[in-house]
């Protein structure tokens, strides 16, 4: 059943066991969150939002783990401190998506916002396109655990600024073609922790960080990645003509980036 031909405007639900669709036309994000926290607390594990249109912290507060499909276009802090939920958002997301999360999954169909995965420490983030700037600041390892994201656009400059752990990929793809189409600057500025892999572009690094060539090591990782991204967005790419492109590897030079700054 089409939710848009069903159902009235402002926040129409129908939950059918466990599986819930909800109009989020003209709903404040207030009204929104706490019906999804609602229906998580009712036990509803599958959300499916449809006329999201910048609504903030969808998935944020949730108790139970609960898979959520978002059409349209969320706001700022998608999945914020999400711990285990599954989000997957068929559109673009604004600024914040993964802001400090713990666990779980985005995977956005399109591009994210600045500051997308800003301190989260753990799940990992999927982004089709493209990512605004400051991706991945203040990424860390957190419990045993090691927060990922993966990129299949461009990045934009200060990319893993202040980085203390995790993994940031960098696919460069461009629309309908193996090409790479960005070049971010100040990349790993503030870096202590964590490894950023980018694809066949030029960067502009900072002073703290070391770039060097990939090993075998990594490409296994890159691999285990890259087929993760082609089937969550059903790409077709062939894995190990892509796989042979270069790769540069981004690692922090030291522990303590600003160590000599203050005497």
């Amino acid at each position: 059943m089409d939710l848009r031909e069903s159902l009235e405007p402002r926040g129409r639900l129908q939950v059918d066991g466990n599986v819930a669709l909800l109009d989020a036309t003209g709903l404040h994000y207030r009204e929104l969150n706490a019906l999804m926290r609602r229906l998580s607390a009712e036990g509803v594990e599958n959300v499916e939002l449809h006329n999201v249109n910048g609504q903030r912290y969808i998935g944020t507060g949730l108790k139970r783990p609960m898979n959520i499909i978002v059409r349209g276009t969320p706001g700022n802090d998608l999945g914020m401190f999400i711990n285990g939920q599954r989000i997957f958002v068929y559109g673009n997301a604004q600024d914040g998506c993964g802001n400090t999360m713990n666990d779980g999954l985005i995977v956005v169909h399109g591009s994210v916002g600045d500051v997308a995965g800003y301190a989260m420490r753990g799940g990992r983030i999927f982004v089709r396109d493209d990512a605004g700037f400051r991706l991945g600041i203040h990424m860390k390892e957190y419990g045993g655990k090691k927060p990922i994201i993966v990129v299949g656009g461009g990045a934009g400059d200060f990319l893993g600024e202040y980085m203390a752990g995790g993994l940031i990929l960098v696919l460069g793809l461009k629309e309908e073609k193996n090409e790479c189409v960005h070049s971010p600057k100040f990349v790993g500025v503030g870096m202590h922790g964590g490894v950023i892999y980018m694809r066949g572009c030029t960067i502009h690094a900072g002073k703290n960080v070391l770039v060097e060539g990939v090993e075998d090591e990594d490409l296994k990782l890159i691999r285990s990645l890259v087929e993760d991204y082609f089937n969550h967005f059903n790409l077709d790419l062939r894995v190990n003509d892509f796989i042979s492109d270069e790769f540069v590897k981004v690692t922090p030079s030291t522990s303590r980036p600003y160590m000599g700054l203050y005497r």
